[in-house]
């Protein structure tokens, strides 16, 4: 009998948004902040909330709630940014906007099953998974898709063209 190769394993942030928990991959988040509040930009996509100063760097602020197409979420003192690490050369770090931090769970690839291809209240191309952690299911998400400030910038045009 041959020994078994351990599962493949990966590390996810899981923070809640309203009563439900998602995960983003841990190696694109940089830093998690304590909501503090930030400044409105006009003009900006609805789920655009506003920019941050981060030691200097002015940093877009995504409500998660809003670009998963939910009521924008009212900040509490539980609320954080989490500052993600993009692909996108043009914005390389982004703010986005959670309830509340959980902690970092560890999931086996094994453990992460595809997105239902209905049913789900996010946008199917927003998911990764569904992840399997303590006996709950983790909606792990597709950070490039998600704040991809091109796709961000075509659903504001959308948005304020009335299609």
């Amino acid at each position: 009998m041959q020994p078994s190769t351990p599962p493949e394993r990966a590390q996810y942030l899981t923070f809640t948004l309203g009563r439900e928990m998602f995960a983003i991959g841990i190696l694109a988040i940089k830093e998690i902040i304590q909501f503090h509040g930030l400044t409105k930009v006009p003009m900006m996509p609805p789920s655009v909330r506003g920019v941050i100063n981060l030691r200097g760097a002015v940093v877009p602020v995504v409500d998660l709630a809003v670009r998963l197409g939910r009521a924008a979420g009212q900040a509490t003192r539980r609320s954080c940014v989490v500052i993600v690490e993009t692909a996108d050369p043009a914005q390389r770090v982004m703010g986005v906007l959670v309830d509340s931090v959980n902690a970092v769970l560890e999931i086996a690839a094994a453990d992460i099953e595809p997105a239902p291809s209905f049913g789900a209240r996010v946008p199917g191309e927003f998911i990764a998974g569904m992840g399997r952690a303590g006996g709950r299911f983790v909606i792990v998400l597709q950070t490039g898709e998600v704040l991809s400030p091109g796709r961000l910038a075509t659903t504001f045009n959308n948005h304020t063209q009335g299609t």
